[in-house]
C-alpha cells in the first residue's frame, strides 16, 4: 500500500537545513547515558557521530546551543555532579550557550526560543538523546513554533521499551520515532555529511 507523509500533504519540503544557516541544538548529551540506570544502546556511536556533527557546525560558522536535562539533586540527571554534565566528547567551548530544562520539549520554561530567534536562523539542526523522548519533543517544539527542524539519526540514541506487553528493542524506538518526526515535525537524515 503506498504510503505519504503529512508533510507532503501540507505542501512542505524535504531539504536538509544547511550548517552555515542554521542553529544546532545538541540535546542532553550527558553523562547519564553512557552508563548505569539510564545507557543507551549505541551512545558510544551517537557520541561520535555528534562529535562530528559538532566540529561540522563550528566550522560552519553556526549557532551551537548545548542542551541538558536537570532532575535535581542525587537524580541520575544532577547537573551539580558528574553524572548529569555533558560528556567531554561534546562539551561547550566558550560562546556557546547552554540551556537547563527540566522537560522533554527543551522550549518549555527556558530561553531557547529566544535564543534561536536572536541567531537568526529559522532552520535547526537537533541531535541527542534520547531519540523518542527529547529529541522528538524538541523537534515537534521547533516546528509548532515556526522553525525547520533538521534531526540527525546517528548522532541520537535510545533505549529498549515495552509497549502494551510488547518488548520493543531500541533500534524500533529509535527508527519508530524518526518517523514520526519525518512525517510531520522536521526532516530527518542519516548523519552530520548529509546537511548542507
Amino acid at each position: 500500500m503506498p504510503t505519504t507523509t503529512l508533510r507532503t500533504l501540507n505542501g512542505l519540503d524535504d531539504k536538509p537545513a544547511s550548517l552555515g544557516d542554521a542553529t544546532v541544538i545538541l540535546i542532553d548529551y550527558q553523562n547519564t547515558y553512557v552508563r548505569g540506570v539510564m545507557e543507551l544502546e549505541g551512545w558510544q556511536e551517537a557520541l561520535d557521530a555528534a562529535a562530528d556533527l559538532l566540529a561540522r557546525a563550528r566550522a560552519a560558522g553556526a549557532t551551537v546551543i548545548h542542551v541538558i536535562n536537570d532532575g535535581g539533586e542525587g537524580t541520575p540527571y544532577d547537573i551539580r555532579t558528574e553524572i548529569g554534565r555533558i560528556h567531554p566528547s561534546v562539551a561547550p567551548v566558550e560562546g556557546e550557550r547552554v540551556v537547563v530544562k527540566q522537560v522533554p520539549d527543551a522550549f518549555v520554561g527556558t530561553d531557547l526560543g529566544e535564543l534561536v530567534d536572536a541567531a537568526g536562523h529559522r532552520d535547526v539542526v537537533v541531535a541527542g538523546f534520547m531519540t523518542h523522548m527529547c529529541v522528538a519533543f524538541t523537534a515537534a517544539g521547533a516546528f509548532l513554533r515556526g522553525n525547520r527542524p533538521t534531526v540527525v539519526a546517528a548522532a541520537s540514541a535510545t533505549r529498549p521499551l515495552p509497549s502494551a506487553g510488547v518488548e520493543l528493542t531500541a533500534a524500533q524506538v529509535h527508527r519508530g520515532a524518526l518517523a514520526t518526526i519525518g512525517d510531520l515535525y522536521g526532516v530527518v537524515v542519516e548523519s552530520p555529511a548529509d546537511l548542507g
